[in-house]
């Protein structure tokens, strides 16, 4: 298996990886998945010469939560940090504790250089922060989403810059698009002199509100809240994640110049679903919701020292990356912390065909639950329960429970044995959702009860 051949490589020819993260990017919203309103070239490009995964999922409909699994491969639910939906602002106690540990912290403590340039959202400093959980660089903002020009997470003169360097607060002008960009950019050309392998965690708040393009400053003086609910369209949005893509193409572009592309693990995905102009087809949902829109995300892993372009229809969800990127890097995973994951390098090396999952969520707002196993799907919202098959029916409009009896059956019953394995929802638990006063598509009765 490649996990035994990489780890028995010398320590110089262990891989680069750069982890690239959109915020709230839609399953369709790229042209290698179906989005034909605007272009995407670089991500494209990235697809065709990668492993472009259709069946990849987040581990929660919500940011902090899904990235609380990312970068410690486990449920994010057996962290007091991950039940939150997300965590709500810098004044929430909760975060991620730095004695757990993370991808950054274990490659790090490996040899590998960790950098993040971009969104944390995993707890606020001095108690929590990047710094203290594996990343050796930090430049970025702590919190949700900031304004792209403002770089403040709320709206006023009084309101605080999101900015950090470090854990030292700092002011840049710019869109905050380009700027994470052009760090990344540096960090890729800088390290090339370098002999020990990085971590670059690119993590983009883009396309996440508010609706901003880069020519939009001037819209920034004219919100009245950062969630910006009475803004944006699918021009303005099409711009932001445009934007993106040019800025990317700029980082992979200094990958080749600097003879650092062969052996660089190019990872890109997105944190959750897409938000209210993303583009799902043929899926149906969004954020905050377990219907495929909400947790089906675009993957892309680029390595041409490894693996050759090929689409797969494998199962894997935000919590593999942890597992498989150790395992690339021939670094062993903490005994007392096992992952939740599996390594996929198998899989996207084609060594081996695809692997049988079964994957659990759960989700505070409106009692949601899923289970997916192989391509079945149990799903619950409210009182509503349905069975689906994902293979037939991706837009989940078939309920199957009555046809399949037995195993709507058999996945209700796993998924409660599951969900007493983790820890429990309370009351003080946050979670975000959306509501029929903020979007028309949303008018359920009783439902925002």
């Amino acid at each position: 298996m490649l996990s035994g051949l990489v780890q028995a490589k010398p320590q110089q020819a262990r891989p680069n990886i750069l982890f690239i993260m959109a915020d709230d990017l839609g399953w369709a919203d790229l042209g290698c998945y179906g989005m034909r309103d605007f272009a995407t070239p670089v991500l494209d490009q990235l697809a065709s010469d990668g492993v472009r995964l259709t069946h990849a999922y987040a581990n929660s409909p919500v940011c902090s939560a899904s990235r609380t699994a990312i970068i410690t491969g486990r449920y994010q639910y057996r962290l007091r940090v991950g039940l939150e939906e997300p965590i709500p602002d810098a004044k929430s106690r909760h975060g991620l504790s730095p004695a757990h540990p993370t991808l950054p912290s274990l490659l790090g403590k490996s040899g590998y250089r960790t950098a993040l340039p971009g969104k944390w959202h995993l707890g606020a400093a001095p108690e929590f922060g990047p710094l203290k959980s594996g990343y050796q660089y930090f430049f970025g903002n702590m919190q949700g989403g900031i304004d792209y020009f403002t770089h403040k997470a709320g709206v006023g003169a009084n309101e605080p810059v999101d900015l950090w360097e470090g854990e030292q607060l700092v002011h840049e002008h710019g869109y905050y698009t380009d700027i994470l960009s052009q760090r990344a950019e540096q960090y890729v050309r800088a390290h090339a002199r370098e002999a020990a392998p990085f971590l670059l965690s690119l993590h983009y708040t883009a396309p996440h509100w508010p609706w901003e393009g880069p020519m939009d400053e001037a819209v920034a003086g004219t919100l009245k809240k950062l969630i910006h609910a009475d803004g944006g369209s699918l021009e303005t949005y099409g711009k932001m994640v445009a934007a993106m893509d040019s800025g990317i193409g700029k980082v992979l572009q200094a990958l080749k110049e600097t003879g650092q592309a062969d052996n660089t693990i190019v990872i890109f995905t997105s944190d959750n679903g897409g938000e209210r102009f993303s583009h799902t087809w043929p899926l149906s949902g969004q954020k905050t919701e377990l219907l495929e829109g909400g947790i089906r995300v675009p993957a892309i892993v680029r390595w041409p020292a490894a693996l050759k372009p090929a689409v797969s229809d494998q199962i894997c969800i935000g919590m593999d990356w942890l597992p498989t990127l150790l395992a690339a890097a021939g670094v062993a995973p903490d005994p007392d912390f096992p992952s939740d994951g599996v390594n996929l390098l198998p899989v996207l090396t084609q060594q081996e065909k695809a692997i049988p999952r079964t994957l659990y969520w759960r989700y505070k707002s409106f009692q949601q639950r899923a289970v997916i196993d192989n391509y079945l799907k149990y799903l619950k919202i409210g009182n509503n329960e349905f069975l689906f098959d994902l293979r037939q029916d991706p837009r989940e409009r078939a309920n199957l429970a009555v046809l399949q009896a037995a195993q709507f059956q058999r996945l209700k019953q796993q998924w409660q044995q599951w969900d007493a394995t983790m820890l429990p929802i309370t009351k003080e638990v946050y979670s975000h959702r959306v509501p029929g006063q903020r979007q028309a598509d949303h008018y359920a009765v009783g439902l925002d009860d």
